[in-house]
């Protein structure tokens, strides 16, 4: 009994098909679409710690506070570290170990930027064959710790916050200042 004239352009259609996938020639997997450019990147970093600009809430993320603001005379500032010990070490743009902040008029603070540190793996200033990078930008390091206990380490920062003149990934900021201590 003949096939029914649509069962007979399905089958038709099926074997032209399979006919053409096994002469096609063989594809090499696409290739991987081309990196972000760097501000869309920082715009992701930006959208993972939004909720940070309320600080409470990086306090209670796990971001210890601090009341020492970094800054130099002539370089500019940083402002207060934040640091989550569980993103230290971290190279996840969403997921930086510290959070700048500096005071405001009122009293409050207001984030500014994020850092993310590396420890040096062989402590030994002397070679960065392990020099980590983010956003196609090399971290700063190898450098002494900045406190007693702190290892030899990179660090990259992002101006996500703040207008830094000196540039979105330069470690100081101009602009920033330190309250004076007596």
């Amino acid at each position: 009994m003949p096939l029914p004239r649509t069962a007979q352009a399905a089958l038709a259609l099926a074997a032209a098909a399979g006919l053409a996938l096994s002469v096609a020639p063989a594809r090499a997997a696409a290739p991987a679409p081309p990196p972000l450019p760097q501000h869309a990147q920082l715009a992701k970093v930006k959208a993972a710690t939004a909720k940070y600009v309320y600080e409470p809430l990086a306090i209670k993320d796990g971001f210890v506070r601090t009341d020492e603001c970094v800054s130099d005379p002539d370089l500019g500032g940083m402002g207060y570290h934040y640091i989550n010990p569980a993103n230290y070490g971290s190279v996840d743009p969403a997921k930086p170990a510290a959070l700048l902040y500096e005071d405001t008029a009122d009293g409050k603070r207001k984030l500014i930027a994020v850092e993310w540190i590396v420890d040096d793996a062989d402590q030994d200033k002397s070679t960065d064959d392990d020099r980590p990078s983010l956003f196609g930008q090399p971290f700063d390091g190898p450098m002494d710790g900045h406190f007693p206990g702190m290892p030899i380490h990179y660090d990259l920062h992002a101006w996500i916050y703040k207008d830094n003149p000196s540039g979105k990934l330069s470690p100081w900021n101009p602009t920033v200042h330190c309250p004076a201590h007596p």
